[in-house]
């Protein structure tokens, strides 16, 4: 396994799939911070057609929301994980991988927009399969200046050679 590092996130690289067993257990990638703003809440609400309020009305948020501004959708930060994902690691000599589905996801703390977030993955088990193997991730999403994190994800994922 090869860590690429920067100064503030770091992503693993195998050679192979068989090569990721010795990571069972490991932090496999941190990605660098992004922004989770107003435009990408909307765009996911219209395309999702989850307009509530507490997502969309920066007015009415300032008047009745606890958060007093618009907070992203829980499903907007689950989706991002296929992002952190990306970021956080790469199987070479791979043919494809694909979302096998969720074991547990939760959202313990409400996603304001303009926050910062990144990711962290884990990667939790690692079982091979004929032609390739079916593993589990964990996928954490953290708030710049946050105790909790805005989603924890178990993600399965198949990937074949």
């Amino acid at each position: 396994m090869e860590i690429q590092k920067t100064q503030k996130s770091h992503r693993s690289i195998f050679k192979n799939i068989s090569e990721m067993k010795n990571a069972v257990g490991k932090e496999l990638g941190l990605t660098p911070w992004s922004v989770m703003d107003q435009e990408r809440i909307n765009i996911f609400a219209k395309a999702t057609q989850d307009e509530q309020w507490i997502h969309l009305d920066e007015e009415r948020c300032k008047k009745e929301s606890p958060y007093k501004q618009t907070i992203a959708h829980g499903f907007l930060m689950l989706s991002m994980c296929s992002k952190i994902m990306y970021d956080s690691y790469e199987v070479r000599q791979v043919s494809m991988a694909i979302n096998y589905g969720l074991d547990r996801v939760r959202f313990p703390q409400s996603t304001p927009a303009g926050s910062k977030f990144r990711g962290r993955v884990y990667l939790v088990e690692f079982d091979m399969i004929p032609k390739g193997a079916k593993y589990k991730l964990n996928v954490i999403i953290e708030l710049e200046g946050q105790e909790k994190p805005a989603c924890v994800a178990e993600f399965l994922a198949l990937a074949y050679n």
